[in-house]
């Protein structure tokens, strides 16, 4: 069925940056909003960024003007531009997507990929 796939994570630098991304794929009659969460150990998982169907983006305080996210419609596919990585930035990153299969919409969920900010 439903399925996210995200990839794109590992460790880099202070100051460096990576592109996650996340393809959905099954059964999906439509994909609204989409978004990055991200759950550092010990801590609860918070959202990062969130583009509805439409193109408008949100983005939590902390990576504002440093993180872009972005979506490829035809692709089922979301994006995460992650620039000028900080060490607090190391988590582990889920996507989201608000997917409506057989005429009901529901919340799917990738199995997560790590990040890690480090000298």
């Amino acid at each position: 069925q439903v399925q996210l796939v995200e990839s794109g994570g590992g460790l880099v630098q202070p100051g460096g940056s990576l592109r996650l991304s996340c393809a959905a794929s099954g059964g999906i009659n439509g994909i609204y909003a989409m978004a990055w969460y991200r759950q550092a150990p010990g801590k609860q998982r918070e959202l990062v960024a969130r583009i509805a169907s439409g193109g408008s983006t949100n983005y939590a305080d902390p990576v504002k003007g440093r993180f872009t996210i972005s979506r490829d419609n035809a692709k089922n596919t979301v994006y995460l531009q992650m620039n000028d990585l900080k060490a607090e930035d190391t988590a582990v990153y889920y996507c989201k997507g608000t997917i409506t299969t057989w005429a009901r919409s529901s919340d799917y969920w990738g199995q997560g990929t790590q990040v890690t900010v480090s000298s």
